[in-house]
């Protein structure tokens, strides 16, 4: 029971995590326009994301547009691209395997077997994908950090930790938080199904045939009569 309980904790985080990783790679808020100095245009925001920018004026009005080149973007945006877009891959394979490996009471001991084995390469590709979410997102970060701290950069150019920054600190979190509970209950339906060993019997110790040999002409007792 305690080990379907944490079967089921292990996939609902690494499904969350992966919605997560999803929802960070759409969105467009990684790097939000800082009102610090000369830029105290407050009434229009500016989000910069893996696909498009986007421009939100007062909040009343929304502008994306998608970035014409590729090779244009920074190289952290580059990287953040393509590993963003094999973690949502992997996520997904590592949802359906986990679901895929999730425990049976009544199957038998080479299902098991097999079942844990794909409960334990679902538990380790959510680690792999909490790890593909962590490094862009924290690379991106570390770069938006060094421009805010940079005197040589204009203030309009400088920009700030968006929200799509820290909810994907919470999904890489979640997934690897999730890996890990699979990967530690991964042998539990192989041992359920598995063979089970008992201890062999007690042998009698053997009797003597001294003590099995009646000494000539005992009568037989009362209890032999009854």
């Amino acid at each position: 029971m305690a080990s379907s309980a944490l079967q089921w904790l292990g996939l609902l985080l690494g499904g969350a995590g992966a919605v997560g990783t999803v929802a960070v790679t759409i969105m467009p808020q990684w790097k939000v326009s800082a009102f610090i100095g000369s830029n105290i245009v407050v009434f229009e925001t500016l989000w910069e994301g893996l696909w498009m920018s986007c421009r939100s004026h007062a909040g009343l009005r929304l502008q994306c547009k998608v970035y014409d080149s590729l090779l244009a973007l920074p190289a952290d945006l580059q990287a953040a691209r393509g590993l963003l877009c094999a973690a949502c891959v992997l996520a997904a394979l590592a949802s359906l395997a986990a679901a895929l490996g999730m425990r049976c009471s009544r199957c038998a001991a080479a299902e098991a077997k097999a079942r844990g084995a794909t409960l334990l390469a679902a538990g380790v590709l959510f680690v792999v994908v909490g790890v593909a979410v962590l490094a862009p997102v924290s690379w991106v970060a570390a770069a938006i950090v060094r421009d805010f701290h940079d005197p040589t950069l204009d203030d309009g150019r400088k920009r700030e930790l968006g929200e799509a920054l820290y909810l994907g600190w919470a999904s890489a979190l979640l997934l690897v938080a999730g890996g890990a509970v699979l990967a530690c209950v991964a042998h539990g339906p192989a041992e359920a199904g598995g063979p089970r060993y008992h201890l062999p019997a007690r042998r009698a110790a053997p009797r003597s045939w001294a003590s099995e040999r009646k000494p000539p002409g005992s009568l037989p007792s009362r209890s032999q009569y009854v």
